[in-house]
């Protein structure tokens, strides 16, 4: 509880000097400070798509998502024309599309690309499947779904879909609860609004929380999720950090635990989009409280560590796109407590992924803009 206690008194007194809590919640103008206006952004790549995930080949070459099921590739700074065939099939509607996409740990051995995608049944219901394959010149080969989830729906919501490594090579992604908030979350025998944790091939490690109970998903790591569209290792200690819409209010950062439940949607900080309530709610025994919180919602997506010697005031911290209101929301951390809340870049429009490069530059994928990159 004083994780959230210090997170209302920062929104409430403005402790911090940037707050996008405290910016929206007052009305306020959003202001960036002096050092952090002398980051620019520009422009690195033109597409009026969805820039949903970025990876980056040992060739400094980039591969971008785009939700409308393209993949594409920047080849010494350019776009290029051609699309890289090989995909599968994917749904494209709503928010269901090419989601996110990352490079196996040990990728110059064996040259595994994951991707996470909306997948179609034959009653045209859709679902989070995670797949990889390698890349040969523009073409995806040695394609093999490795978990679709049993979370087919009509509704094209909250698909989740980040993906992470952790240090032990196991591969972490989240679904999120496909719009049944009352049915999946907290049902531990049922997929949707998960993180879940698969070896590289797809196999069910046997110390996941949940192997051998009775008719559980032995993928799930963890349960309680809404919709989880931030995930990234901690560069130090390995932890998985992860950041969740909430409804109207409540978008959490949580450092995910071994079988642990973080409470959606039995406890929240936020309310339903029409103003109502939906619990009463926000701590109970047995829930994970979140490291940070945002009410009003700041509708977070992709996140990094910073890290190198590019963005000295920044480095070590937690930068996380805000899609709502196009700016870049910094958390200063001290371990595993926030100490306060910034936005260092704003006028972005809708920030949906982030990425630092080979060149440690940070990449961010602007919906209908393309990639920008911020230059020190």
């Amino acid at each position: 509880m004083l994780k959230i206690q210090k997170a209302i008194i920062f929104a409430l007194l403005g402790m911090s000097s940037l707050s996008a809590c405290s910016d929206t919640l007052n009305g306020a103008e959003v202001k960036v400070s002096q050092d952090n206006q002398k980051i620019t952004s520009e422009v690195f790549v033109e597409d009026d798509g969805i820039p949903w995930g970025m990876a980056w080949l040992p060739s400094g070459d980039l591969l971008i998502t785009m939700r409308d099921g393209e993949l594409r590739m920047v080849k010494e700074g350019k776009l290029l024309e051609q699309h890289i065939q090989g995909l599968p099939e994917i749904a494209v509607k709503s928010q269901g599309g090419l989601l996110d996409v990352i490079l196996h740990p040990d990728y110059e051995k064996n040259g595994w690309i994951y991707l996470s995608y909306s997948k179609q049944d034959a009653n045209d219901n859709m679902s989070t499947a995670i797949m990889r394959a390698k890349l040969d010149g523009m073409r995806l080969v040695e394609q093999q779904d490795i978990y679709v989830a049993e979370a087919y729906g009509d509704r094209g919501v909250h698909f989740g879909s980040r993906l992470a490594f952790d240090n032990e090579g196991f591969l972490y992604f989240s679904i999120g609860d496909r719009g049944k908030r009352d049915i999946n979350p907290q049902d531990i025998t049922r997929d949707a609004g998960k993180i879940y944790r698969i070896h590289d091939d797809g196999r069910i490690p046997s110390d996941n929380p949940f192997v051998g109970q009775e008719k559980a998903k032995a993928a799930i790591y963890s349960y309680g999720h809404r919709n989880p569209q931030g995930m990234v290792k901690h560069p130090k200690t390995g932890a998985i950090w992860t950041h969740e819409h909430g409804p109207r209010g409540g978008d959490e950062v949580n450092i995910i635990g071994k079988g642990k439940n973080y409470g959606w949607p039995v406890i929240s900080y936020g309310v339903n989009y029409s103003g109502t309530s939906f619990t009463d709610l926000t701590a109970k025994e047995g829930m994970e409280q979140p490291l940070w919180y945002w009410d009003p919602s700041i509708a977070p997506s992709g996140m990094i560590f910073v890290e190198g010697d590019k963005y000295p005031q920044w480095k070590g911290q937690l930068l996380v796109g805000s899609m709502k209101f196009g700016y870049l929301v910094m958390l200063t951390l001290d371990g595993e407590k926030v100490l306060k809340e910034e936005v260092v870049k704003d006028d972005l429009i809708r920030v949906r992924s982030i990425s630092q490069g080979p060149d440690g530059l940070i990449y961010l994928g602007i919906d209908g803009k393309g990639i920008y990159r911020l230059k020190p």
